[in-house]
């Protein structure tokens, strides 16, 4: 289909043609996924290469990259330098891909930047990915960052950020998801994760798994890049917590070294992700001469971490009495660790669910509470499966419940029916935890 004649346009008309003159893989899956970096390479190359001006790091994986992305951008922002945030997919709002020291890019620039390439859109044909990408890489060149955090979408190897030459790789785990795009195997997928290691640049591997670790020491030794496993080299305990902070201590490679260090996350799976986030910033350091975060800044950022870099969307209280709880977790490792930590909480569990339609659900659903209340509803994006398919579906896996006509009237209903001392846990997609914060 051609693009549609643009023609000056406000903000809101801006994102309507993005949205619905593009491909975005989010609302439509499969087709809006590219198998090289052609379009993005070309896109850059029109706007004066913008990748090129900013330094950066780059964070893959599949689980915790978003949440590393923000710990490092908290801790570089409150160390002094002017960061710039990229992550996907966004919750509510567009502009909450693209931060500058945790404000969100400008309506203005968001416009301008469409009415740019307009006259390209029709040769290059790129997907929204690859022009929100384009997009970030020329904000961040405009606004004179000192270094970009930038989270990879889907995969690494052909991902649209992995045009990037960073100061440093992060990839944080290895789990399955989108097995159609990056190999059946956890090998095959940690294959595609380590795309994004660069000739003789650092890389962190935040987590030692058996299946996957030869993946990476032999792409690592193969590109002359430094590697380290951040688990080895950092060990975060949670020992205790309240209602804004988790508090750790963390050890050395296994020697005491931090006495409490407060994070302004909740979820015991972020212990992971504070370990990587830890070992990137050592590594970072180490590498780069002119770099240095006394560790204060370290504390101060993740400390403030939510107000810094407006992280949502993870672990996240919207209210008590119940207790309601969003996640957006949405593939094997994230979810089991979300679901360790829903059981460890008192009262009754109710849990508002809805799914993509190419979610692989024989491998994710054993992984939820039999003796949950259940409340099925349907994304509100095309790729959202119907709720009277995931009841039937879930029925198989003994999880029982009703159908509800949209997230908000599950939730509704959830909230009818809980306790105060009960906990309503909403999730199964980012686009289902989107529809309720």
């Amino acid at each position: 289909m051609p693009f549609a004649q643009y023609n000056a346009m406000n903000y809101t008309e801006t994102l309507t043609f993005l949205y619905e003159q593009l491909p975005m893989y989010q609302r439509v899956g499969s087709v809006a996924f590219k198998k090289d970096l052609t379009n993005i390479r070309d896109l850059l190359a029109v706007l004066g290469s913008p990748e090129s001006k900013f330094a950066s790091i780059h964070v893959g994986g599949t689980n915790g990259k978003g949440s590393v992305t923000h710990l490092l951008g908290a801790a570089l922002q409150a160390g002094g330098y002017k960061t710039g945030l990229y992550t996907s997919p966004h919750f509510k709002d567009f502009r909450e891909r693209i931060k500058v020291d945790g404000k969100y890019v400008s309506r203005k620039f968001v416009v301008d930047f469409v009415e740019c390439i307009q006259p390209e859109l029709s040769r290059i044909r790129p997907s929204f990915f690859e022009i929100t990408v384009a997009m970030a890489f020329q904000y961040f060149a405009e606004q004179k960052v000192d270094i970009a955090v930038v989270e990879v979408g889907l995969g690494g190897r052909l991902d649209s950020t992995n045009v990037l030459a960073p100061e440093l790789a992060v990839i944080t785990n290895i789990s399955f998801d989108h097995q159609q795009f990056l190999g059946d195997t956890l090998p095959e997928i940690a294959g595609e994760k380590a795309g994004i290691i660069k000739r003789g640049v650092p890389v962190v591997i935040g987590e030692t798994q058996k299946a996957t670790a030869n993946v990476f020491r032999t792409k690592a030794m193969e590109l002359e890049a430094p590697l380290v496993f951040a688990d080895q080299l950092f060990q975060a305990r949670k020992s205790k917590q309240d209602l804004t902070h988790s508090y750790y201590q963390i050890s050395r490679q296994n020697k005491p070294y931090i006495n409490e260090l407060a994070i302004n996350l909740h979820g015991g799976y972020q212990q992971l992700n504070i370990q990587t986030a830890l070992a990137a910033l050592e590594v970072w350091q180490m590498h780069e001469a002119d770099r240095f975060l006394p560790f204060d800044a370290i504390q101060e950022g993740w400390s403030n971490l939510r107000a810094l870099t407006r992280f949502q969307g993870r672990w996240q209280l919207l209210s008590d009495q119940p207790r309601v709880l969003v996640d957006s977790a949405h593939n094997e490792g994230g979810l089991r660790a979300i679901m360790e930590q829903l059981n460890t909480l008192p009262g009754e569990l109710h849990i508002v669910m809805g799914v993509v339609n190419d979610k692989k659900l024989d491998q994710v659903l054993p992984l939820f509470p039999k003796g949950a209340k259940y409340y099925f509803a349907k994304a509100d994006i095309p790729r959202g499966l119907p709720a009277k398919d995931l009841q039937q579906t879930a029925a198989l896996f003994e999880l029982q419940g009703r159908t509800y006509s949209s997230v908000r009237n599950a939730l509704r209903a959830a909230k009818r029916a809980a306790s105060v001392e009960d906990t309503i846990f909403v999730g199964g997609s980012i686009f289902t935890v989107a529809e309720v914060l």
